[in-house]
């Protein structure tokens, strides 16, 4: 069952998954095998007969808070981890600017983990872009591709969008969605591009184009489970950090 009891004595974390879709499942799961959690419940309005259609409707506040659900929830997910002191890892994507600013304000109160991807490969890709992106920004063009499956509804990618901002980190970089009719590539620009196709669990590519010679970044992700594993140790990281907010790879390369 998603929904809980109240049960006296329960020293195990109560972690609560806010959307139960593909990777809501699998994290619910993940919960339910770990050695010192307790699935407290599944919060997703879509899906009311077995799960609560509310964080308020809980039984008694959770200990966590785990997100990957949609951009609409945020809102109530961050009310209630403010009002409950809750800590949060929210890995939904497709975020406005505003929304980020909203995940900022809660840190203010609360452990967040704020990641549009919690997979080690990506964050390790991330920690080489910081590397080389200064070395190479001044003689080679960046292009960014992105590729998922069918139903993903979001494009560029959380993903993409966060390599992106990794680069542009580096200097001062515009970002051109997509190619179409007469337009040559600028000084400075990096290009994103985004394929949807068939069951795709993720694939990031960032090339550096020279003069003679390529380089290619690449992650692919042959299973979410990669995903499911980051997210535990982000929540992990979430039950014993400071209020703040942290990144992936502060949950991933903290000591």
């Amino acid at each position: 069952m998603l929904r809980k009891d109240v049960k006296n004595g329960m020293e195990d974390k109560k972690i609560v998954v806010a959307g139960y879709g593909a990777m809501g499942k699998r994290i619910a799961e993940a919960i339910e095998n770990h050695p010192s959690w307790q699935l407290w419940g599944a919060v997703d309005p879509m899906n009311t007969p077995q799960c609560y259609g509310a964080l308020d409707e809980l039984p008694q506040p959770p200990d966590l808070i785990i997100d990957f659900s949609h951009p609409a929830n945020l809102a109530m997910i961050c009310d209630y981890a403010r009002r409950h002191k809750t800590p949060c890892v929210i890995s939904t994507t497709g975020f406005s600017p505003a929304q980020e600013d909203l995940c900022r304000e809660l840190s203010a109160y609360v452990p967040v983990v704020r990641t549009q991807n919690t997979s080690l490969g990506v964050n390790v890709m991330e920690k080489i872009l910081e590397v080389i992106v200064p070395i190479l920004m001044d003689s080679f063009d960046i292009e960014i591709t992105e590729k998922h499956h069918n139903k993903k509804i979001d494009a560029p990618s959380g993903t993409a969008k966060m390599l992106a901002q990794t680069i542009q980190k580096a200097g001062d970089f515009t970002l051109r969605y997509g190619r179409e009719g007469v337009c040559p590539r600028q000084k400075g620009e990096i290009g994103v591009h985004s394929l949807r196709g068939g069951a795709i669990v993720g694939e990031h590519s960032v090339l550096f184009a020279g003069e003679g010679e390529l380089i290619e970044i690449k992650h692919t992700a042959l299973s979410k489970q990669v995903f499911v594993a980051g997210a535990v140790k982000a929540a992990e990281f979430a039950l014993r950090a400071e209020k703040g907010f942290y990144s992936m790879g502060d949950a991933l390369f903290q000591a």
